[in-house]
């Protein structure tokens, strides 16, 4: 950041009034950082082709952006949040718009597979997969290239979804980086499935998709709930770079009366140093994300999911990087509500394992 640049953000601290209400002219929470002057960046990415129920996560993005202006700016253990600064690019309508011309392609494919592959439409459908595969491939390229131009500024990145295929482009540059790292999941799903439905970049493929980077050592998952034999046999011949925390083991260690804290330090002991926090919305207990695509009963508290991220950090961690997908805006601003201040979390917790704020609990 240049001389001048740098005074004028300090101008803008000087002045902001982080007590006054949501600025709707300002940025991500009312925020006056721009993307430039941020030291931590939001990458929306509206995207949901190969979503296999329910639709909506493409406008969770903007849905979050709108809900975060409710957002109060204090946090008890970062009181200074704010000044870390965090903003939010502008949605690529290119990246929006093909996915709704995709979406309803790979939709009308999904329908013929669930009726049984009708002889009749054979043909017309053959291409499909190929197709949504190779646009998959190019929007794991874009990001790849634009999350790792931010990673080289010096910034801390947070890739928000649109479903849960769009952050594997962000876990290629930062493997192109870190020599080596864990991904922490938390997910109702394993997303484990090769190819689901024929889409090689499938929403839930994403977790095998990532480890054919060697540089991932390990793959935590936590709140799993639903999930196929194929990948829990993945999950048990993995030698142990894959570990699965169960909801119902959660909910065994709940029922015997064991502390959500030494639960976290089980999950927290598989993770190396490095850590990708990777969180589908729909990791949570439904009744914080009713309109996300595929609802799973049970999962985390929200205060239970904030504890072990900021476990992690207290355990002298980094969180390289992180994103935040599946939140779809559903018939209320529930969603959007809950997802902004997840949103909010995620990014400052990442921001004081990287250095950039500082916070009383690493003090502790």
């Amino acid at each position: 950041m240049s001389q001048s640049a740098a005074s004028s953000l300090e101008k803008k601290l000087a002045s902001f009034d982080p007590n006054a209400l949501g600025d709707s002219a300002g940025g991500l929470y009312g925020l006056p950082f721009t993307v430039e002057e941020a030291q931590v960046v939001v990458v929306p990415v509206p995207w949901e082709v190969t979503v296999s129920y329910r639709g909506g996560t493409a406008q969770g993005p903007e849905a979050i952006r709108e809900a975060s202006l409710q957002v109060d700016l204090y946090e008890p253990d970062i009181p200074e949040a704010w000044r870390m600064g965090l903003a939010m690019e502008e949605e690529d309508e290119k990246v929006a718009e093909e996915s709704r011309n995709l979406r309803t392609l790979a939709a009308d494919y999904i329908g013929w597979l669930e009726a049984g592959q009708p002889a009749d439409k054979a043909q017309s459908f053959a291409t499909v997969p190929a197709q949504v595969t190779e646009r998959g491939k190019a929007l794991l390229d874009y990001l790849k290239q634009k999350t790792g131009a931010y990673l080289d500024a010096g910034k801390g990145v947070v890739l928000l979804g649109g479903d849960h295929s769009t952050p594997l482009g962000y876990m290629h540059a930062l493997a192109e980086r870190h020599q080596e790292f864990g991904i922490l999941q938390i997910d109702a799903h394993c997303d484990l499935r090769p190819a689901y439905e024929g889409f090689q970049y499938s929403h839930a493929s994403i977790m095998y998709n990532a480890l054919q980077l060697p540089q991932v050592k390990k793959l935590v998952q936590v709140g799993i709930r639903d999930l196929c034999q194929q990948e829990a046999e993945l999950v048990e011949h993995s030698g142990g770079r894959v570990v699965m925390f169960h909801n119902r083991f959660l909910s065994n260690e709940k029922f015997a009366k064991k502390s959500w804290k030494k639960v976290c330090g089980k999950i927290i002991a598989q993770l190396p140093p490095k850590v990708y926090l990777s969180f589908d919305i729909d990791g949570l207990d439904p009744k914080l994300c009713p309109g996300t695509g595929t609802p799973v009963p049970g999962g985390l508290e929200f205060e239970e999911a904030l504890y072990l991220i900021r476990a992690i950090v207290e355990s002298g961690r980094e969180i390289i990087g992180c994103d935040l997908n599946e939140v779809a805006p559903g018939d209320t601003e529930w969603n959007a509500i809950v997802g902004a201040r997840l949103l909010f979390q995620m990014a400052h917790w990442m921001g004081v394992s990287q250095g950039r704020i500082k916070a009383k609990i690493s003090e502790k």
